[in-house]
């Protein structure tokens, strides 16, 4: 295939932006539906906490080998799979019965997820294989999901109130049946230059990691921490680590390139969408049982507080795209700590009876830390990547987000679960725990920022010209 137009690769963005639109969508709205979740199906704060990591944690674990799945097989070929799965996944949580069954349903979900968003990176990284070009198609991406996350929380509140939260689940569908229509159209195949085998025992070991830490913190708020079933199955993750790690160095294709983790901008980049999402996650899953439970406010209207963080994205992923085109990530992630760290201490002074102007001060600060952040930190892993590996590159990245997300929904129940049943004033007390880890991630992404990040993205491999031409060849 000839290489493509000015119009084909705004073509292949707007599908790629398909996916982001609906995987956030169901991050937010989700969220906004926990608490009608929680009531209609008798389901307890754990349960509602894995109802939100069943999906992401499925998604930290499996985005490596969709990603090299993709290089393998052809980017369009997985992200149209992963497309189709998503939707039956939707159609599972909106028919589930109970809430056993609709965590089960989140998990099929995010099956079809580990194909969209990472796979949906590389293919946009392959057909803008210009680093300020790729910049500002990032930041375009970026701001694709800051509109996700300001409609989501509405879209979500309007929905649950009209027509109940199994409504979220339904709207999925049209979004893919456009998304594949979109893809098959528009999207031209693409492959890595050198296939990669697939390590099960790595993925095992990783699933083994992510799980036992997860199922340890979300039982720690039930259960205590003295209880065999919460230090059983982290002490199973601790001595995960050490194995994954001899494992993955003697393997040629490893899951996990722990040489890669050597480099200091993309490790980086890593503990810092780790953080970062950590953060987010921990804050939405705080403020949804806040806003609707403390202080007894509907789903709409929730949800319209909410709003600032995304609106803040919106218009500020662009910008955030063009400064890392042109001077680098250090600004934007500067930028971006700050206003969480700040945002995490304004959070220590909500009470139950705090004015809703304050809040949406305090949540704007938070759109302008997400607003901020994902772009510099996806520039400065793909760039620090070969081209033949962008869909695991990107995955890599994903997964960091994603294991952020889980960790921080997990800590977040944990540190809540006494504050829940009593509310008011114990339940903001209760917070300060979540709005303190606010504090502390925003600190380490601005210090990472500051010392770790040049004026320019990393001279690696992933910007050499013959990486470029590859990455061409690819697509023909």
């Amino acid at each position: 295939m000839s290489e493509l137009t000015g119009r084909r690769k705004r073509l292949v963005l707007a599908v790629c932006c398909v996916s982001m639109v609906m995987v956030v969508l169901d991050i937010t709205v989700v969220n906004v539906a926990l608490p009608s979740v929680g009531r209609e199906l008798g389901a307890s704060v754990s349960a509602l906490q894995w109802a939100v990591d069943a999906y992401t944690l499925v998604l930290a674990a499996f985005l490596l080998p969709a990603g090299a799945a993709a290089d393998r097989w052809g980017r369009r070929r997985v992200f149209m799979v992963g497309l189709g799965l998503f939707g039956v996944g939707s159609a599972l949580c909106a028919l589930a019965p109970g809430a056993g069954a609709l965590v089960g349903a989140r998990a099929v979900q995010a099956a079809g997820g580990t194909m969209l968003n990472p796979v949906a990176m590389a293919i946009v990284a392959t057909a803008f294989p210009g680093r300020e070009e790729r910049a500002r198609a990032i930041g375009v991406f970026g701001s694709v999901s800051g509109l996700s996350l300001a409609l989501g929380p509405v879209l979500g509140g309007a929905l649950v109130d009209a027509l109940g939260w199994r409504a979220v689940f339904w709207v999925n569908l049209p979004v893919v049946a456009a998304g594949l229509a979109g893809a098959a159209r528009w999207v031209p195949e693409s492959r890595g230059t050198r296939a990669r085998r697939f390590d099960p025992v790595g993925q095992v070991l990783v699933v083994v990691l992510l799980g036992g830490s997860v199922f340890g913190l979300i039982g720690a708020g039930r259960d205590g921490w003295s209880a065999p079933q919460v230090w059983g199955p982290m002490a199973v993750a601790a001595v995960s680590v050490p194995l994954l790690a001899w494992w993955e160095s003697r393997r040629t294709d490893p899951l996990l390139e722990v040489r890669l983790l050597r480099s200091a901008p993309v490790a980086s980049a890593l503990v810092m969408a780790f953080a970062a999402l950590c953060a987010f996650g921990a804050f939405l899953f705080a403020v949804t049982l806040y806003l609707q439970g403390v202080r007894g406010m509907s789903a709409l209207r929730a949800g319209l507080c909410t709003a600032p963080v995304g609106v803040l994205i919106v218009l500020l992923s662009p910008w955030t795209g063009r400064v890392v085109g042109r001077r680098g990530p250090r600004l934007p992630l500067m930028v971006s700590g700050t206003a969480l760290a700040s945002a995490g201490g304004l959070l220590l002074l909500v009470g139950p009876g705090t004015p809703v102007p304050a809040l949406l001060a305090v949540f704007a600060l938070v759109g302008v830390f997400q607003g901020t952040v994902n772009p510099p930190i996806t520039n400065t892993a793909v760039a620090g990547m070969p081209v033949s590996m962008a869909a695991l590159a990107s995955a890599l990245a994903s997964a960091a987000r994603q294991t952020g997300s889980a960790v921080g929904v997990a800590v977040a129940g944990t540190v809540l679960a006494s504050g829940v049943a009593a509310g008011g004033a114990t339940f903001t007390s209760a917070a300060h725990g979540v709005w303190w880890l606010l504090v502390a991630a925003g600190a380490l992404i601005t210090a990472l920022g500051a010392t770790g990040s040049g004026r320019r993205p990393p001279a690696g491999p992933g910007r050499q010209p013959e990486r470029r031409a590859q990455a061409t060849q690819s697509l023909r």
